[in-house]
């Protein structure tokens, strides 16, 4: 049905909250994106107005750290634009704390906690390979 694929992987030692925290982060970038995602508002049978969704599924994966590491230099070698956060991020309050944090690291020193991608399906399983589906 779909030729692209969204994948969110989470490192596989995070609190529940920061799982949770974090993939709603990252789905924010693949909106940001690819708005063309979204689809049209929901309406209840009384008449109520709800936000549209994303009219495509996304697939989410946990990894340990190095095989994180892994998939964001294959994202990266394949200049596929990603959504990632790293841990530092947790102790932020806001967006331009975020970014400030962020552009301290260099991929490979970086503490990522989590990835989001949308492409062609097979890049998508090539990037992600390794990784498992979140429990």
């Amino acid at each position: 049905m779909f030729d692209t694929k969204i994948a969110i992987v989470l490192r596989d030692d995070l609190a529940p909250w920061q799982a949770l925290n974090v993939t709603a982060f990252l789905t924010s970038g693949i909106v940001a994106q690819a708005p063309e995602i979204i689809g049209q508002a929901y309406r209840d049978a009384g008449g109520n107005v709800y936000n549209p969704l994303s009219v495509q599924p996304m697939v989410i994966l946990a990894a340990d750290q190095e095989t994180l590491r892994t998939i964001h230099r294959r994202s990266l070698e394949r200049q596929v634009l990603s959504s990632a956060y790293v841990e530092e991020m947790f102790a932020t309050g806001h967006d331009a704390a975020n970014r400030e944090v962020f552009a301290q690291f260099a991929p490979e020193d970086a503490k990522l906690v989590g990835l989001a991608l949308r492409t062609d399906k097979k890049i998508v399983d090539k990037i992600t390979k390794g990784a498992r589906m979140h429990p």
